[in-house]
Protein backbone atom coordinates (compact mmCIF):
# COMPACT_ATOMS: atom_id res chain seq x y z
CA UNK A 1 0.00 0.00 0.00
CA UNK A 2 2.93 2.54 0.49
CA UNK A 3 4.72 1.67 -2.43
CA UNK A 4 1.65 2.54 -4.47
CA UNK A 5 0.76 5.50 -2.49
CA UNK A 6 4.91 6.75 -2.92
CA UNK A 7 4.23 5.62 -6.53
CA UNK A 8 0.95 7.59 -7.02
CA UNK A 9 2.30 10.59 -5.76
CA UNK A 10 6.21 10.37 -7.24
CA UNK A 11 7.41 13.32 -9.49
CA UNK A 12 6.75 10.80 -12.65
CA UNK A 13 3.01 9.37 -11.48
CA UNK A 14 0.08 10.63 -14.52
CA UNK A 15 -1.79 11.73 -11.11
CA UNK A 16 0.50 14.10 -10.12
CA UNK A 17 0.86 15.39 -13.59
CA UNK A 18 -2.73 15.33 -14.50
CA UNK A 19 -3.45 17.56 -11.20
CA UNK A 20 -0.77 20.11 -11.98
CA UNK A 21 -2.11 20.45 -15.85
CA UNK A 22 -5.74 20.82 -14.58
CA UNK A 23 -4.49 23.69 -12.01
CA UNK A 24 -2.84 25.72 -14.42
CA UNK A 25 -5.40 25.28 -17.14
CA UNK A 26 -8.62 26.43 -14.51
CA UNK A 27 -6.87 29.40 -13.14
CA UNK A 28 -5.14 30.64 -16.39
CA UNK A 29 -8.77 29.70 -18.41
CA UNK A 30 -10.68 31.76 -16.01
CA UNK A 31 -8.60 34.73 -15.80
CA UNK A 32 -7.49 35.32 -19.40
CA UNK A 33 -10.88 33.87 -20.30
CA UNK A 34 -13.25 36.95 -18.26
CA UNK A 35 -10.53 39.35 -19.03
CA UNK A 36 -11.52 38.78 -23.06
CA UNK A 37 -14.87 38.13 -22.84
CA UNK A 38 -15.55 41.42 -20.59
CA UNK A 39 -13.50 43.93 -22.33
CA UNK A 40 -12.82 42.70 -26.01
CA UNK A 41 -15.73 40.80 -26.79
CA UNK A 42 -18.10 42.85 -25.35
CA UNK A 43 -19.80 40.24 -22.69
CA UNK A 44 -21.36 41.11 -19.85
CA UNK A 45 -19.95 39.98 -16.52
CA UNK A 46 -23.05 37.52 -16.18
CA UNK A 47 -22.17 35.98 -19.67
CA UNK A 48 -19.12 35.53 -18.75
CA UNK A 49 -18.90 34.27 -15.42
CA UNK A 50 -21.40 31.90 -16.94
CA UNK A 51 -18.66 30.94 -19.45
CA UNK A 52 -16.44 30.77 -17.26
CA UNK A 53 -17.97 28.14 -14.28
CA UNK A 54 -19.35 25.94 -17.45
CA UNK A 55 -15.68 26.90 -18.55
CA UNK A 56 -14.05 25.07 -15.41
CA UNK A 57 -15.17 21.10 -15.55
CA UNK A 58 -14.39 21.60 -19.31
CA UNK A 59 -11.20 22.73 -18.28
CA UNK A 60 -11.18 19.98 -15.94
CA UNK A 61 -11.62 17.48 -18.80
CA UNK A 62 -9.04 18.68 -20.90
CA UNK A 63 -6.30 19.77 -19.15
CA UNK A 64 -4.23 16.56 -18.87
CA UNK A 65 -5.09 16.05 -22.48
CA UNK A 66 -4.08 19.52 -23.60
CA UNK A 67 -0.77 19.03 -21.70
CA UNK A 68 -0.29 15.95 -23.44
CA UNK A 69 -0.66 17.53 -26.78
CA UNK A 70 1.61 20.21 -25.68
CA UNK A 71 4.18 18.43 -24.63
CA UNK A 72 4.22 16.37 -28.58
CA UNK A 73 3.91 20.18 -30.50
CA UNK A 74 7.05 20.77 -27.92
CA UNK A 75 9.05 17.76 -28.99
CA UNK A 76 7.86 18.03 -32.70
CA UNK A 77 9.36 22.27 -32.21
CA UNK A 78 12.58 20.46 -30.38
CA UNK A 79 13.28 19.11 -33.40
CA UNK A 80 13.22 22.35 -35.51
CA UNK A 81 15.44 24.12 -32.61
CA UNK A 82 16.15 24.57 -29.12
CA UNK A 83 15.72 28.73 -29.20
CA UNK A 84 13.27 30.29 -27.28
CA UNK A 85 11.84 31.47 -30.41
CA UNK A 86 10.94 28.25 -31.36
CA UNK A 87 9.77 27.28 -28.17
CA UNK A 88 7.72 30.42 -27.80
CA UNK A 89 5.91 29.55 -31.09
CA UNK A 90 5.26 26.15 -30.57
CA UNK A 91 3.04 26.77 -27.55
CA UNK A 92 1.57 29.75 -29.11
CA UNK A 93 0.45 26.95 -31.88
CA UNK A 94 -0.65 24.26 -29.44
CA UNK A 95 -2.83 26.28 -27.09
CA UNK A 96 -4.75 27.49 -30.29
CA UNK A 97 -5.31 24.53 -32.76
CA UNK A 98 -6.41 23.10 -29.09
CA UNK A 99 -8.28 25.97 -27.32
CA UNK A 100 -10.09 27.33 -29.66
CA UNK A 101 -12.63 24.99 -30.91
CA UNK A 102 -13.52 24.24 -26.71
CA UNK A 103 -13.47 27.25 -26.26
CA UNK A 104 -16.22 28.53 -29.42
CA UNK A 105 -18.54 25.92 -28.11
CA UNK A 106 -18.69 26.44 -24.64
CA UNK A 107 -19.37 30.21 -25.67
CA UNK A 108 -22.31 28.57 -27.69
CA UNK A 109 -22.90 26.33 -24.97
CA UNK A 110 -23.51 29.80 -22.74
CA UNK A 111 -25.79 31.86 -24.84
CA UNK A 112 -23.44 34.06 -26.34
CA UNK A 113 -24.26 34.96 -30.58
CA UNK A 114 -22.18 34.15 -33.12
CA UNK A 115 -20.83 37.36 -33.29
CA UNK A 116 -19.72 37.16 -29.68
CA UNK A 117 -18.03 33.58 -30.40
CA UNK A 118 -16.27 35.01 -33.59
CA UNK A 119 -15.08 37.87 -31.69
CA UNK A 120 -14.25 35.94 -28.39
CA UNK A 121 -12.06 33.33 -30.29
CA UNK A 122 -10.66 35.70 -32.52
CA UNK A 123 -9.61 37.81 -29.89
CA UNK A 124 -8.58 35.03 -27.67
CA UNK A 125 -6.27 33.73 -31.12
CA UNK A 126 -4.79 37.49 -31.43
CA UNK A 127 -4.12 37.71 -27.31
CA UNK A 128 -2.85 34.09 -27.43
CA UNK A 129 -0.18 35.13 -30.46
CA UNK A 130 0.94 38.41 -28.23
CA UNK A 131 1.11 36.54 -24.72
CA UNK A 132 0.62 32.79 -25.68
CA UNK A 133 3.67 31.49 -24.85
CA UNK A 134 2.54 32.79 -21.10
CA UNK A 135 0.62 29.77 -20.56
CA UNK A 136 3.50 27.34 -21.78
CA UNK A 137 5.37 29.23 -19.14
CA UNK A 138 2.47 29.57 -16.39
CA UNK A 139 2.12 25.46 -16.90
CA UNK A 140 5.87 24.80 -16.60
CA UNK A 141 5.99 27.01 -13.56
CA UNK A 142 2.66 25.22 -12.29
CA UNK A 143 4.53 22.06 -12.93
CA UNK A 144 7.38 22.83 -10.69
CA UNK A 145 5.19 23.72 -7.97
CA UNK A 146 3.61 20.63 -7.83
CA UNK A 147 7.42 18.83 -8.88
CA UNK A 148 6.18 17.28 -11.83
CA UNK A 149 9.42 15.70 -13.26
CA UNK A 150 9.99 17.14 -16.56
CA UNK A 151 12.78 15.02 -17.44
CA UNK A 152 11.22 11.29 -17.99
CA UNK A 153 7.67 10.71 -19.24
CA UNK A 154 5.22 9.80 -17.42
CA UNK A 155 5.03 6.60 -16.04
CA UNK A 156 1.82 3.95 -15.91
CA UNK A 157 0.67 4.29 -12.33
CA UNK A 158 -2.29 6.34 -11.56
Amino acid sequence: MSQELNSMFSPHSRLRHAVADTFAMVVYCSVVGMMIEIFVSGMSFEQSLSSRLVAIPVNMVIAWPYGLYRDAVMRLAARVGKGRLVRNLADVIAYITFQSPVYAAILLFVGADIPQIITAVSSNIVVSMMMGAAYGYFLDYCRRLFRVSPAAPVSAQA
